[in-house]
């Protein structure tokens, strides 16, 4: 099989799949919340502000990590926050469940010598 034809086989697929379809009916109710929309967005706002303070070195305060917690626990409360969270959260396990077969499958391909990659000590002499 042509690995394009294949692509194409596999977007029509996850486009068809019950995960992404929730995902797309969780979406359009979400948005038809606007109270829900705001209390999702607001908590994504906050929680990739403590992301990128991490990223930064910068030490996250536990309370800040109580905050965050707290409030994934209020939205969770909101049934289309919870119901879109979890939708979310099938169509990134599928994917990634996807993208681990691909690289398990193009693995062989890529020589960690070609690729001047640190390769684990064995202890044996290279010829």
């Amino acid at each position: 099989m042509n690995p394009y034809d294949a692509a194409h086989t596999l977007a029509k697929a996850l486009r068809e799949s019950n995960e992404f379809k929730e995902l797309k009916e969780a979406q359009i109710n979400l948005k038809g919340d606007r109270s829900a929309l705001n209390m999702l967005t607001d908590f994504r706002k906050q929680q990739f502000e403590l992301q990128k303070q991490q990223l930064s070195g910068l030490e996250v305060a536990d309370e800040q990590k109580e905050k965050i917690q707290k409030l994934f626990e209020v939205i969770s409360l909101n049934t289309l926050v919870k119901n879109y969270m979890q939708a979310e959260y099938r169509v990134a396990v599928l994917l990634q469940d996807i993208q681990k077969t691909i690289g398990e499958a193009t693995d062989e391909l890529f020589d960690p010598e070609l690729l001047a990659l640190p390769q684990e000590e064995t202890g044996e002499e290279k010829a």
